[in-house]
């Protein structure tokens, strides 16, 4: 089993910067009492997360079949309940065949680590680690 490993510092007020294999992403919150920022929200990262690999693996799939989506875009929208994105919505468009698109998009979902990962969610577990 391989890993990953990101880091958040927090940047004062509203935002945080992570740390992703030494590329910087800053992530911030506009609910108050933090206030606003110009950066994206952490669930906003979430949907990128989830458009960009989908956008990927359609693009991978057809791919290994010798086929091309010209310009294909994957649009996602998660609608809030509470503390949590309760729905997620993904849209997928290409100038290429509708059915076509439609025939690749099965592979794509067995292929996207991100929806697979929503799907059946990974066991969390926070600790505390003192620094030094």
């Amino acid at each position: 089993m391989s890993t990953r490993h990101v880091s958040a510092r927090w940047d004062g007020g509203q935002s945080a910067v992570t740390d992703i294999r030494g590329m910087r992403l800053s992530i911030g919150e506009d609910a108050p009492p933090l206030g606003t920022t110009s950066a994206p929200l952490p669930t906003e990262v979430l949907l990128a997360s989830v458009a960009s690999c989908f956008a990927i693996a359609l693009a991978f799939v057809a791919a290994k079949r010798k086929l091309e989506l010209p310009g294909l875009q994957v649009d996602v929208d998660g609608s809030y309940d509470g503390p949590r994105l309760a729905t997620i919505d993904i849209s997928v468009s290409s100038d290429a065949d509708p059915d076509l698109v439609n025939r690749l998009i099965p592979s794509a979902e067995r292929l996207c680590y991100v929806t697979n990962t929503l799907r059946q969610p990974p066991q969390i577990t926070i600790s505390q680690h003192p620094r030094a």
